[in-house]
């Protein structure tokens, strides 16, 4: 900083599209059917590329235009002169793997359980007592309550059709339908 005005540094990543970068690029913006992320960063790398024009514009000029921070189109100039086309615009994914809670095994035994009666003083099973009753019977250490939804909505569990085995009857239309004679 000098003088209360932010000074950014020097440009190190001087961007330099290939034709086919920037037919993609402009493609990319033009159809509108990207993510608006991976839209804003197409077109930061098409307003850092002097392309035939010759002139260079500043990260801060191209900031100010797209309603983005300098820090952004600088961000993004260097993840394309570095990694490439698709660290610059596509979203990166997570690093980290998610263990899931309940394997196979665990999800019969929470089917069997919100199959089975209810326990002793309530009348129907909550997503909080079903998954203490996994904690009960060692099957996780521990469960949320979400946890226990989502793998209840993967296997399509509906509490109606559990306990008899038949599903709900279908609505009928009150009138019979109509006869073409």
């Amino acid at each position: 900083m000098t003088a209360g005005r932010i000074v950014m540094p020097r440009q190190q990543h001087i961007v330099t599209l290939s034709a086919a970068d920037r037919r993609t690029l402009d493609r990319l913006t033009r159809t509108g059917a990207a993510p608006a992320r991976a839209q804003t960063r197409a077109r930061i790398l098409l307003q850092a590329d002097p392309g035939t024009k010759g002139r260079r514009p500043t990260d801060a000029q191209i900031a100010q235009s797209l309603a983005v921070s300098a820090r952004t189109v600088a961000r993004v100039r260097a993840a394309y002169c570095t990694q490439g086309y698709a660290a610059a615009v596509e979203r990166k994914r997570p690093d980290r793997l998610y263990a899931r809670k309940l394997d196979g095994a665990g999800e019969a035994v929470l089917l069997e359980l919100a199959c089975g009666p209810a326990p002793m003083g309530r009348d129907r099973w909550s997503l909080r007592l079903l998954g203490e009753a996994l904690v009960e019977l060692h099957v996780v250490e521990a469960i949320a309550p979400n946890t226990v939804a989502a793998v209840l909505k993967k296997t399509r569990f509906t509490p109606t059709g559990c306990a008899s085995g038949v599903s709900r009857p279908s609505m009928r239309a009150s009138s019979p339908p109509w006869r073409m004679c």
